[in-house]
């Protein structure tokens, strides 16, 4: 009785028979063929420039619609601080010329009313010398002496050069707002002085006192 286990050879095609296990691993070792290495190839100029694109960085994102309001508040209020500052400096140089004018105008007014308290001070001490002249006047006329009228002449002479204007306009035609009409008598023709009864006098165009005289006609 035969074992199980034992393996028998079989017959090949050739009528050789075929070992176990063993032969088949020899077989098999005899056979392999060696692995063949993987073949390096260079990149080519499209690959290189594909590469380089995909290394060149993204360009940054535009800002924002809130950033761009930021941005817009930002200059408003800028245009907002210099117009506040144009129109203050504006009102500063405005009172500036205005208190400069004033400023003006009250040099000038000063100086008028100085040279006018100065005229009416001189105006009243010509107005008080008046009947002094009156009298020189009454000395010549009853006494006709040379020292009275060398004395009377320069107290004339020297008012004169102040502003001093005597009235005396015998045979010139009356003026009612120079000469005062304290006799008539009658003549042909328009109103003249007739006679000058006491001399007038003007300070520096304006009447003191009007020439009391006589008229004709």
């Amino acid at each position: 009785m035969s074992d199980p286990t034992e393996t028998h050879p079989v017959a090949g095609s050739d009528g050789a028979a075929t070992g176990g296990p063993a032969d088949g691993e020899k077989s098999n070792g005899a056979a392999a063929a060696p692995e063949e290495e993987p073949e390096v190839t260079e990149p080519t100029q499209a690959e290189n420039a594909e590469a380089r694109e995909a290394e060149v960085p993204e360009p940054a994102e535009a800002p924002g619609a809130e950033a761009q309001d930021a941005e817009a508040t930002v200059e408003s209020a800028e245009l907002d601080l210099l117009s506040v500052a144009l129109r203050e400096r504006d009102d500063y140089l405005d009172a500036l010329k205005r208190m400069q004018a004033d400023f003006e105008n009250y040099k000038k007014r000063v100086a008028k009313q100085q040279a006018d308290s100065v005229a009416r001070a001189a105006e009243a001490l010509v107005d008080k010398l008046l009947p002094a002249l009156d009298t020189a006047d009454l000395a010549v006329a009853h006494v006709d002496s040379d020292e009275v009228r060398q004395v009377r002449g320069a107290l004339i002479d020297a008012l004169e050069r102040e502003g001093l204007e005597r009235i005396a306009p015998e045979g010139a035609p009356f003026d009612p707002t120079r000469h005062e009409a304290v006799a008539h008598e009658p003549g042909d023709g328009g109103q003249q002085v007739a006679e000058v009864l006491r001399a007038g006098y003007a300070w520096k165009g304006r009447v003191l006192r009007p020439a009391m005289v006589k008229v004709r006609g």
